[in-house]
């Protein structure tokens, strides 16, 4: 429908716009399409006068779980409205579509399934309405994003721009960075992506550079008209209209093709970028030429010259506290075993839940889950029914790579077209006929035909990967030169290879020799990906001396790095609870818990092992190294270790002073506060949650009740953050002896020193921090 020869204009902020035309717009500025479709109207009318496109409908918060009731009058005359303004000018409109508020699982207690119904059913009503297009924008999570996502193209035929929100670090609040969110997005079908909101944009540049080095489509910038202040009670933006068509210059000479505003930006900064895009003609972009697979956050790239490794632990057959864990439906378990190869060096990690007497559509897609809250390290998914492969494709956060299809009619029929479906990378199995051929030529043959059949398919010959399979020396050992010539013939037409290494050794003692033994043969022969052991040093010691040996490691940097420390090759020594914390692991806090206190008081255990790890881990999240998933698994650790304390302590010694958590008046968005509220009471505060939407009364009443030293103040909306100056104001008139921090999307430190807030807190982990100032 949009012809991208030129570039495409969206409209700009229409908070700023509501608040300018003296409209309170309340919990649901989306209601205004009812009680004001005037002023709706106008301020549309104003951005098509502007020059703009694409109008987006006043339907960011309009579902079923923000409005609390049936949103389908609201999206229609949402979109109605935008319509009638863009006639005159002929701009197209599209359905605008927000995140819904909570987090998904596993951080919280939103599923896939209740936000792609939610999405859905907002997609099902604007394409009724009459939408030109969908927006979805201004996402944090990876999962929301492909929910939202495939609810759209599933429910609709029209075009789907996707929009990430990013802070200052490059990264969403979850922790998700550009290229992973370009990545997915662009396997899953979207026909433009970008950033919009959080940042002015100057903030934006290496964001959208990242953008389009990670994807061929179309990409979309809506920056926000830079930092918010306060004059005369209202929130303003300082970059003007021409200040802002400079940075648009900047972005276009780059590649973008579409730009647009969000926070701050009004009709005269879109006239601004009008004038300077009429006559421009878009940038001519590649797509990318290696398979690039990611998890939620950190892409990586397969060349196939490179060799990477896939840990194989996460596979059942023959590993009986797997299979039990899965019987007991301990996910855990599995993320745990993803940790230690994460820690062992895996670039990927292999996931099969295949047991036949186990709900295999849940264990997969629960272990996918429950790894991913640990680590964003790239998942291999081994799955052969194709209900619990979809199941498990739908609710991962990122490009996976799925294994595996074969040249059966049913894999070709059942599995392949959920690799397309998902855009995944592929393992293509040199399999036949139910039978593994004898001669190389047959075997390399049978592969090719695989990967053929999935290139005709719809899947680039760069994200396939041939597994000319390897069997037990003890049943075949002819067999195992064949294997290793297939993966020389395979290599030779182009294509990147996989191989389970390990199955080589099965059933035979001394199985690390047996399997270095083939590794090597196998890596000498062009093995780009073997699945093995990643924790033996063997196998991982022989894995470097091959990238040394075939020219990979250049200088032999790498290997030398790795030799520097002898600690590397030692045996694992067994994790503390400051270990434990730090890396997520819950299967043995208890225990460990319980050991510390035959020799040490509870507080001695909080003070000496607990609150270092925490504060390790806070370091790590402020410096980039972890992020908010891990974060929250540390905390969830650490409520493990207090349930075991609190048992051993008094009321007094358990509370290190009180804290009142608020979301301010007419903001009904509480995830920021939630995962604030998690991490202050791990620390051993009191928290006292007034939840969302919190009047100045109720803030004031609870703190004087609480005698509360530290208030937490969180806002997310541009509408919404002047209210937080009323709540600091009650709180001093009332003569409370208190601390104020505030925190939230549109919020800074400047933004807080305006408003007499006493500390900024820019994450949960500075909110920590703050605490232990207050509280010393």
């Amino acid at each position: 429908m949009f012809e991208l020869s030129h570039p495409v204009l969206f409209d700009g902020g229409f908070g700023t716009m509501i608040q300018a035309a003296g409209l309170n717009a309340g919990h649901n500025p989306e209601k205004l399409n009812l009680s004001a479709p005037n002023e709706i109207r106008a301020i549309h009318a104003a951005y098509a006068a502007a020059g703009a496109d694409i109008l987006t409908a006043n339907t960011f918060g309009a579902s079923r779980r923000k409005l609390g009731e049936d949103p389908t009058e609201v999206i229609v005359a949402g979109i109605t409205l935008a319509k009638e303004a863009a006639a005159p000018y002929r701009a197209k409109v599209a359905l605008d579509i927000g995140p819904l508020g909570a987090l998904m699982e596993p951080f919280g207690e939103m599923t896939f399934d209740e936000a792609y119904e939610n999405f859905a059913e907002i997609v099902t009503i604007g394409v009724r309405a009459g939408a030109d297009l969908i927006l979805i924008e201004t996402m944090s999570d990876l999962l929301e994003a492909k929910a939202a996502l495939l609810a759209a193209k599933e429910h609709s035929n029209l075009p789907v721009f996707v929009t990430m929100t990013f802070g200052e670090d490059g990264k969403t609040f979850i922790g998700v960075d550009p290229a992973a969110a370009a990545v997915t997005l662009t396997s899953l079908g979207a026909n433009a992506i970008g950033v919009n909101c959080s940042l002015g944009p100057d903030g934006l540049v290496a964001i959208v550079d990242t953008l389009l080095a990670a994807t061929h489509l179309p990409v979309i910038v809506q920056p926000n008209a830079g930092l918010p202040r306060m004059v005369d009670e209202k929130t303003v933006f300082d970059v003007g209209a021409d200040e802002f068509a400079h940075w648009a210059e900047r972005f276009l000479s780059a590649g973008v093709s579409i730009l647009g505003g969000c926070c701050g930006t009004t009709p005269t900064h879109i006239a601004a970028v009008r004038k300077l895009i009429d006559g421009e003609s878009t940038r001519e972009r590649r797509r990318a030429g290696n398979c690039r697979i990611c998890g939620w956050q950190g892409v990586a790239e397969c060349d196939i010259h490179d060799i990477r490794t896939v840990g194989e632990l996460i596979n059942p057959t023959g590993r009986k506290k797997l299979t039990q864990a899965l019987y007991d439906k301990n996910w855990e378990y599995a993320a745990e075993l993803a940790i230690e190869q994460v820690e062992d060096g895996a670039d990927f990690i292999v996931v099969n839940a295949g047991l036949p007497d186990i709900d295999e559509k849940e264990a997969l897609s629960a272990m996918v889950l429950a790894i991913q809250k640990v680590t964003s390290v790239p998942l291999v998914i081994d799955c052969s029914n194709p209900v619990a492969l979809e199941r498990a494709l739908r609710v991962y956060r990122g490009r996976p790579i799925l294994n595996s299809i074969h040249g059966s009619e049913k894999s070709l029929n059942e599995i392949l077209p959920l690799a397309v479906k998902y855009g995944t990378a592929l393992i293509a199995l040199a399999l036949e006929g139910g039978h593994i051929a004898d001669t190389t030529e047959e075997r390399c043959a049978a592969g090719l035909r695989v990967a053929q059949a999935a290139q005709e398919a719809g899947i680039a010959k760069n994200d396939i990967f041939v597994d000319c399979l390897a069997l037990s020396a003890s049943a075949d050992q002819k067999g195992l030169l064949t294997t290793v010539d297939a993966i020389r013939m395979v290599r030779e037409q182009g294509y990147k290879t996989v191989l389970g290494v390990s199955n080589v050794s099965y059933g035979l003692p001394g199985r690390d020799t047996i399997n270095c033994a083939f590794l090597s043969a196998c890596l000498t022969a062009g093995l780009n990906v073997p699945i093995v052991m990643v924790g033996s040093p063997a196998v991982r010691g022989t894995i470097d001396a091959a990238k040394v040996l075939l020219g990979i490691d250049a200088g032999c940097t790498a290997y030398i790095s790795r030799h520097a420390s002898a600690a590397v090759f030692d045996e694992k020594r067994t994790a503390s609870l400051k270990d434990m914390v730090i890396g997520g692991r819950k299967s043995e806090v208890r225990g460990a818990t319980e050991e510390l206190l035959q020799a040490a008081s509870p507080l001695d255990v909080i003070n000496g092992h607990i609150i270092p790890a925490l504060d390790e881990v806070g370091a790590a999240y402020e410096r980039g190294a972890l992020f908010l998933p891990q974060l929250m698994s540390c905390a969830e650790v650490v409520k493990l270790a207090f349930d075991v304390l609190k048992e051993h302590m008094d009321a007094e010694s358990q509370d290190k002073g009180t804290i009142v958590l608020a979301t301010v008046r007419g903001d009904i968005h509480d995830i920021g506060k939630n995962i604030v509220k998690m991490l202050l009471e791990n620390y051993g505060y009191r928290v006292i949650d007034l939840g969302k939407d919190v009047p100045e009364a109720v803030l004031v009443d609870a703190v004087r009740e609480y005698d509360a030293k530290l208030v937490g103040l969180s806002a997310l909306m541009t509408t919404t953050a002047q209210n937080m100056l009323p709540a600091i104001r009650a709180l001093r008139d009332a003569g409370l002896d208190c601390k104020i921090m505030i925190g939230g999307a549109v919020v800074n430190e400047a933004f807080a020193r305006q408003i007499g807030a006493d500390y900024y807190a820019k994450d949960a982990a500075q909110s920590a921090r703050i605490a232990g100032e207050v509280f010393a």
